[in-house]
């Protein structure tokens, strides 16, 4: 069974920095992509950025530029830079982990808070 463990939220001011952290753990498929989500109270989650096991990468409009996902393949740790924050950011940011097998399997974290105020 595969877990994913976030860490890395908190609060932060307006144009600062946070750096959020997902380690996975256990038995991971090896045709896999990972990306971060996150959602507000009331609101759909909503991708943030995606990366493939081959690094191709993917953002949502609202964070390219500023956000910059990565991972440690031999860590199995994926990474969310998050820079110029702004108020709109905050959210629960969580952590998915997505195999494709014959099927797709999706994995969550638990999610980590963001909140990006004065």
């Amino acid at each position: 069974q595969v877990q994913l463990v976030e860490s890395g939220g908190g609060l932060v001011q307006p144009g600062g920095s946070l750096r959020l952290s997902c380690a996975a753990s256990g038995s991971i498929f090896s045709s896999n992509a990972m990306g971060w989500y996150r959602q507000v109270p009331g609101k759909e989650r909503e991708l943030v950025a995606t990366i493939g096991n081959l690094g191709t990468t993917n953002y949502a409009n609202s964070v390219k530029g500023r956000f910059t996902i990565s991972r440690d393949t031999a860590k199995n740790t994926l990474y969310l830079q998050m820079d110029s924050l702004k108020p709109e950011d905050t959210a629960v940011y969580y952590c998915n982990l997505r195999e494709y097998r014959s099927f797709v399997v999706n994995y969550w974290g638990q999610g980590t808070q963001v909140t990006v105020s004065s």
